[in-house]
């Protein structure tokens, strides 16, 4: 008897039609919002719809929820560009149809915050990857579920897939947020100011160092023991404003001390939005790569299984 995953991909696979160029509509965006029991309160997301999804019944979708930056939120996607450059991979054949799910996060950083009090990586965990599935024709597996992001959103992605490697098959972050640290004592004026104040929601007012490292990424990626499988890319402009190249290629040298395959790419250009409308293919194409190798894994099996 077929695996249930298997099912799913097949009937994904079978409107294909083997013509992915032919589908030059762009895709649709959607916004909505979930009521959270965990934090209490509404959460606004937008979805990005493949053009045909209302027709295509029955068919199911992988999926890839995209993490926006700081001062963001789940528009930006559309209002900044890449949408386009999604729509333009897409029906040129580059990537394949899939689902991109874009929730609103404010400036939780994709974690439950130190004081307890914003429990955003439990609302995202339990909450709205289930609401997604239940809600939207998705293949809900691992192998077809991924996640990206930027700045923010690429520290928070990195957090989720290693904190949660049953959930996603494979990490993609742009410009993420990798620090070793803070200064001590931190300053009270100029930059490290402004720091503080953005980072005190997530990380404790005053900024609690040991919180930041147990949930940065950099702390994580040493134990990939806890994310085995999990298919890693993640790139940064060698100009970033914020100096998180740096950053990056400290997770690049944890990851090759490890021996844990990954893909790692320091391109020219700074960081934000237009950065990564620029290389945003890349990562797209990667987690296309990750959800066709499920969908030809799924085919097997069903194969394998049939009597």
């Amino acid at each position: 008897m077929a695996h249930a995953g298997a099912l799913l991909f097949l009937a994904w696979a079978a409107g294909c039609g083997g013509n992915l160029r032919a589908a030059a509509a762009p895709s649709v965006v959607q916004c909505d919002s979930i009521p959270s029991k965990i934090l209490n309160r509404p959460v606004g997301y937008c979805i990005d719809l493949p053009a045909d999804y209302a027709s295509t019944v029955p068919r199911r979708y992988p999926t890839l929820y995209f993490l926006h930056g700081l001062f963001d939120n789940d528009h930006r996607w559309a209002d900044r560009g890449a949408k386009a450059v999604f729509d333009r991979l897409t029906a040129d054949g580059t990537i394949g149809k899939f689902i991109v799910v874009l929730p609103d996060a404010g400036e939780t950083f994709y974690i439950n915050s130190e004081d307890g009090q914003d429990r955003y990586e439990d609302f995202f965990i339990q909450e709205l990857v289930p609401f997604i599935d239940q809600h939207y024709r998705t293949i809900a597996t691992k192998e077809a579920r991924g996640i990206s992001g930027l700045s923010m959103g690429g520290y928070g992605a990195l957090h989720l897939a290693m904190r949660h490697s049953d959930l996603f098959g494979a990490v993609t972050a742009t410009s993420a947020v990798l620090i070793t640290g803070f200064p001590n004592p931190i300053p009270t004026e100029g930059r490290w100011r402004f720091y503080s104040r953005i980072l005190g929601h997530a990380f404790g007012s005053p900024l609690n160092q040991a919180y930041w490292e147990a949930n940065s990424p950099l702390t994580l990626a040493r134990h990939p023991e806890k994310f085995q499988g999990l298919k890693i890319y993640f790139d940064v402009g060698d100009h970033d404003r914020y100096g998180f190249e740096k950053g990056a290629a400290i997770l690049d040298g944890i990851l090759n001390k490890e021996n844990y395959p990954h893909t790692y790419a320091l391109r020219p250009g700074g960081h934000g939005w237009e950065f990564l409308d620029q290389y945003m293919q890349y990562s797209l194409s990667f987690q296309w790569q990750g959800f066709q190798k499920a969908g030809q894994a799924s085919t097997s099996s069903a194969e394998a299984g049939t009597h």
